[in-house]
């Protein structure tokens, strides 16, 4: 007897959840749920083909690029370079009101950018911003809310490991969408810098009131100060890093290399600069950056491999076709099928990372946006805000887990708390790229010219 794709997509779909639920790992239980599909539905000569089958799909000289982004930042992320810039920033703006929470936001996005790794953005910058934060008064929660939320530009902005999958799956141009996540990147820096600044005001004037009122009074209240010479001093250690963050632009939006040799590049100059700014240069040293970055390399390759090979299992049986079709069908307005598969998107994201999510949709979801009208530019950078979301809410929530290990005295309760009114602000930014999706396309077609 003869499945039809809906029962053969049911069945499949079905059989994925069951998997991932028994807790095996992601990048296993999609080859299970793939490899058992080829065995009972597909002819039997297809099993001979799934080790050139992976190959295929991950020998691609854009992916060349995850194993060197990802080897930048774990020397930046594992050195001291996140304190350094935290500790700057914190000086620089420590005269602006609420500029503790500003100087973790911008440290972050700026961390983010070289790094490119939201995990290793809160890590870094947590690991010194919430101790911080805590000590001059500031809720834990919102503390580790900020950081939290902060470390999820790391797949906003470039270089993102997430941008390069999305770019390889909707067949998209990685520069073009690179550039894309700059204007949205900024937009979320400046919505949460003016949460920052409310949330900051907001505690200033309840601990005010409670030391006028004859309670303790919190270190909220205490003026510190740095002088020009100590803000100054603190330079020298963040600079070269950022020029480095500056170099690896121009030398990819100026067409002087591909995001692959830019890739080589970083991560060479982000060696360098450690062993030069920090004396990092010993064998043994090293070893921690290399392993980490093997492991993480091996882990997200793997992923990626399964994922494409569980794909390529649902195009050959006919079930993302269908499933594409069925969607297009049902005759959606544009916006409404917007909604619909961004819903989904956030659905999944309660159990998925965005890594997964992007190869396991992009052959049903991206035809019919296609159809539809949409520039799979903008949603690629829409998706990645949704995808944001993802990271910091329960129950998979990755950045919540890493605040836990970085704070194991704030309860996970307040964490989720402390992250809600980012949450919020990332909504806010979906609805404004709707609205405005020149944020996104805008600085790309500038550059690059009109598609």
């Amino acid at each position: 007897m003869t499945l039809t794709p809906l029962v053969l997509g049911s069945l499949y779909g079905i059989v994925t959840i069951l998997v991932m639920c028994s807790g095996m790992p992601i990048a296993f239980a999609l080859g299970v749920v793939a490899t058992s599909f080829m065995y009972f539905f597909m002819p039997a000569s297809s099993l001979d083909t799934v080790t050139q089958n992976v190959y295929e799909e991950i020998a691609s000289i854009t992916l060349l690029s995850i194993p060197l982004f990802i080897l930048k930042g774990a020397a930046i992320g594992k050195s001291p370079a996140g304190k350094d810039l935290y500790s700057a920033i914190h000086a620089w703006l420590n005269r602006v009101p609420g500029g503790l929470g500003i100087a973790n936001v911008f440290a972050c996005a700026l961390f983010a950018a070289m790094a490119g790794s939201s995990p290793a953005t809160c890590s870094a910058i947590g690991s010194a911003g919430i101790p911080e934060m805590r000590r001059r008064g500031y809720s834990p929660g919102f503390a580790a809310g900020i950081i939290a939320a902060g470390g999820t530009l790391g797949i906003l902005l470039p270089p993102s490991i997430t941008m390069i999958l999305y770019a390889v799956a909707a067949e998209q141009s990685l520069g073009r969408l690179f550039l894309a996540g700059i204007g949205p990147g900024v937009l979320l820096v400046i919505l949460f810098a003016g949460y920052a600044v409310f949330r900051a005001h907001k505690e200033y004037k309840m601990a005010h009131a409670i030391y006028t009122g004859g309670g303790a009074k919190s270190a909220y209240l205490d003026d510190e100060h740095f002088t020009l010479a100590q803000k100054v001093e603190m330079l020298p250690r963040v600079l070269p890093f950022l020029i480095l963050l500056i170099g690896v632009m121009i030398a990819l939006y100026g067409g002087f290399a591909t995001p692959s040799e830019t890739a080589g590049l970083g991560a060479l100059l982000a060696i360098v600069l450690i062993a030069v700014v920090y004396r990092i240069y010993k064998p043994r040293e090293l070893v921690p950056f290399l392993n980490s970055t093997i492991k993480e390399s091996g882990m997200l390759l793997l992923i990626i491999g399964m994922s494409l090979l569980y794909s390529y299992v649902m195009s050959y049986l006919h079930i993302s076709q269908s499933a594409a079709q069925w969607v297009v069908d049902m005759h959606l307005s544009k916006w409404l099928l917007l909604a619909v598969i961004l819903l989904m998107v956030i659905v999944l994201g309660f159990f998925l990372p965005p890594v997964s999510i992007i190869l396991m949709t992009a052959p049903i979801i991206l035809p019919p946006l296609r159809e539809a009208g949409f520039d799979l530019i903008w949603f690629g950078i829409v998706m990645t805000v949704v995808m944001e979301m993802g990271l910091i809410h329960p129950p998979v929530g990755l950045n919540l887990f890493v605040i836990k290990n970085i704070a194991p005295d704030i309860p996970l309760s307040e964490v989720i708390k402390g992250t809600i009114p980012f949450l919020a602000l990332m909504f806010l930014a979906v609805i404004l790229l709707c609205f405005f999706p020149g944020i996104a396309t805008g600085l790309p077609d500038i550059i690059m010219g009109v598609k």
